[in-house]
């Protein structure tokens, strides 16, 4: 009778265990920025190859708010975030000349007429299959809390879900905790914090293990802190010796452990339980636009570089520890496999495919190709008349895309060898980058949101 006992135990810990799998929160599509596993690389097969306003757009739909913040999608729900001005500042008096027989003339008044300005920050929720607007949320309404650059918006961290709630970081305006049906379940104030010539904030947040982690780097108190993810409560805090940043953090499943990685001028790892430092590696470079790729042997990390600094790239390798910075302006240490010091590192993050590293310029339309083993250039090439770029590139099946803020998409073979193959185009101005589910492509643009599919 032994052996059927172990039978009906063993079948009895299957089900069990099939039980407790089938209770867990399924997602499917794209649940942060740049993707589950923040490779920018499309799971499913069969996606439109070609597309333009009036071929393969499965659907429009029109937007009002303004927002740099990327799409995410979650089982048949797509989620993005904008800020939509209620009310303008009044128009600026006109300043009197000064008299140059009066001496020098006191400097200007600090602008505060944003405080003026009304605005209200919203989640919206659409049916990935018709476009249709399922549920809207304002999150909050009022005067903005610091000034915005011309050029940039209140939205622009993107939404990260963990299949059971929707978090939003606005910035400066705080933290909002959403189910999946709209109803605010916490909300957290992490302060207000002036930013480098008012260009605001970027960086998203990131879920792992019940715990969502932001990065609020500025140019008064920069910190990473966690957050219990059902309640909003904080779990820990360490303070960061950086000004503003915009790159997103990452977590980092390597062979040898789980990590919570930053840039900035110092790139950091942390335990993410903990907050414990783990690594640091101090990096040349302006400041950090871009965020990590990596696998599960190396991360690859850099920062922007300047107008007439190229950016530079560092492969880390996993396991890491302590301060790996290279002595005395090396390329190499026990932690940092291989540095390039003109990799060309702009806005856009890098996209590692295939063993492969391809790097976008923010502006010009190069784009390189590297061995992710050796940091070796295979090639550069400039395509011409591409805008500035501020989405990520992706990659699917053979092919390389990216798109420039006119929507221009152009498709490159993938490989050591440079073939320009064609190109898409969208009316409209694109930064947002592109959230891909198993069979269709969501770009963000200014005027519309658009379901590219076959």
């Amino acid at each position: 009778m032994k052996p059927i006992v172990n039978v009906y135990s063993g079948l009895f810990i299957i089900c069990c265990a099939l039980a407790i799998y089938s209770c867990k929160p399924k997602t499917t599509g794209w649940p942060q920025f740049r993707g589950a596993e923040n490779n920018m690389i499309a799971a499913g097969t069969d996606y439109a190859t070609e597309w333009n306003d009036s071929l393969n757009v499965l659907w429009s739909a029109e937007l009002t708010g303004a927002g740099w913040s990327s799409p995410i999608v979650v089982d048949d729900q797509i989620f993005i975030t904008s800020a939509f001005q209620e009310k303008a500042a009044p128009a600026k008096e006109p300043v009197a000349q000064p008299n140059p027989t009066q001496g020098t003339p006191p400097p200007p008044a600090e602008d505060s007429t944003y405080l003026q300005e009304v605005y209200r920050w919203e989640l919206i929720c659409y049916d990935l299959k018709t476009g249709k607007e399922l549920w809207k949320q304002v999150a909050h309404t009022g005067s903005p809390r610091i000034k915005k650059h011309a050029g940039s918006t209140y939205a622009c961290e993107t939404p990260v879900t963990d299949g059971k709630r929707v978090y939003t970081y606005f910035g400066m305006t705080g933290v909002y905790c959403y189910d999946l049906s709209g109803n605010l379940l916490w909300q957290k104030d992490l302060g207000d914090f002036t930013t480098l010539n008012s260009w605001g904030t970027g960086s998203s947040p990131v879920v792992y293990n019940d715990q969502l982690y932001i990065q609020v780097d500025n140019e008064e108190s920069s910190f990473m802190v966690a957050l219990d993810a059902a309640t909003g409560n904080e779990k820990w805090r360490v303070d960061r010796d950086e000004k503003t940043n915009y790159s997103t953090p990452v977590i980092w499943k390597n062979k040898v452990r789980t990590e919570l990685v930053t840039t900035g001028k110092t790139a950091r790892s942390y335990d993410p339980v903990t907050g414990k430092l783990i690594w640091e590696l101090k990096m040349e470079g302006q400041m950090s636009i871009p965020s990590p790729v990596y696998s599960i042997e190396h991360i690859y990390l850099g920062n922007s570089g300047g107008r007439d600094e190229p950016g530079i790239l560092y492969s880390i390798k996993a396991g890491a520890k302590g301060d790996i910075t290279p002595a005395d302006s090396g390329l190499v240490s026990n932690g940092v496999e291989w540095t390039v010091r003109d990799a060309g590192i702009s806005n856009p993050s890098p996209l590692l495919y295939n063993g492969l590293l391809y790097l976008l310029s923010g502006r010009g339309g190069e784009l390189r190709c590297m061995d992710a083993a050796t940091g070796e250039l295979i090639y550069l090439e400039k395509i011409e008349k591409v805008a500035a770029c501020l989405a990520s590139p992706w990659a699917s099946g053979d092919q390389i895309y990216f798109y420039d803020e006119r929507g221009v998409t152009q498709v490159i073979q993938a490989g050591k060898e440079f073939k320009a193959l064609s190109q898409n185009k969208l009316d409209d101005k694109f930064w947002a980058s592109v959230a891909i589910t198993e069979d269709a492509y969501i770009f963000k643009g200014v005027k519309k949101l658009y379901c590219v599919k076959k």
